[in-house]
């Protein structure tokens, strides 16, 4: 609990939930290196940018949004009769997409997720490469989770990057929340990635400082044998 004499509204919460809570930042992503990188989380709550839409169009649904975060991915999608599901492991992220007219779930993209090997579509945006701090294993984990004619939409670092770390959200007088297993990658590792799991990459673009990818199952990149 915060009180007066802790001198930080964040000295008793994760400044992460407490930016959720707010529904503004400032909170920064502070890596092992001592980089820190502002976090978007006015983006998290405004209607889609166009970027955003670039990414929007290219799903067929069932969608599921891995780091959903307060859901405005998922919720444009069912606002436009796509069915979507946010995904997230911080409650107050799943509770706002839930109260703002989404659907998500509190759990973990590794835990048992429903309907396995049936989403159309599978997103990690706004970083979500990074989650679990192994880019492998978790797109490993969508593949199992896409169906077999389904697509993976990436939003990857603007920058050539392979960073694996321990990461620590951070507000403006840098209090800090609990490290966890973080990961920067940019396109040319993703590319490199894909391939070992027999992944093809569709399509890339950029939209501003954000770029995308596209990744299908190899034998369906160019339709089904």
């Amino acid at each position: 609990m915060t009180t007066d004499e802790d001198g930080s509204p964040c000295a008793g919460e994760d400044p992460y939930a407490l930016a959720l809570r707010a529904g503004h930042g400032p909170v920064f992503l502070r890596l092992a290196d001592g980089c820190r990188i502002r976090m978007p989380v006015h983006r998290w709550y405004a209607h889609p940018t166009r970027a955003d839409e670039s990414v929007l169009h290219r799903c067929v649904g069932p969608v599921l949004d891995v780091g959903c975060g307060p859901g405005r991915l998922c919720r444009a999608l069912l606002g436009r009769g796509v069915f979507a599901l946010g995904v997230d492991v911080t409650p107050r992220a799943a509770a706002h997409t839930a109260a703002l007219g989404g659907i998500a779930l509190c759990r973990s993209v590794f835990d048992r997720l429903p309907a396995e090997g049936g989403w159309q579509t599978v997103l990690l945006i706004d970083g979500n490469i990074g989650i679990g701090g192994d880019p492998r294993a978790l797109l490993y984990r969508c593949i199992q989770l896409t169906a077999l004619t389904g697509l993976l939409l990436v939003e990857v670092d603007p920058d050539d990057v392979e960073e694996r770390c321990t990461a620590r959200f951070e507000d403006i007088h840098s209090h800090e929340g609990p490290p966890f297993p973080w990961a920067r990658l940019g396109a040319p590792a993703l590319h490199r990635i894909a391939e070992e799991l027999a992944l093809s990459v569709t399509d890339q673009w950029r939209h501003g400082h954000r770029r995308f990818l596209a990744l299908r199952r190899q034998a369906w990149a160019s339709g089904p044998r």
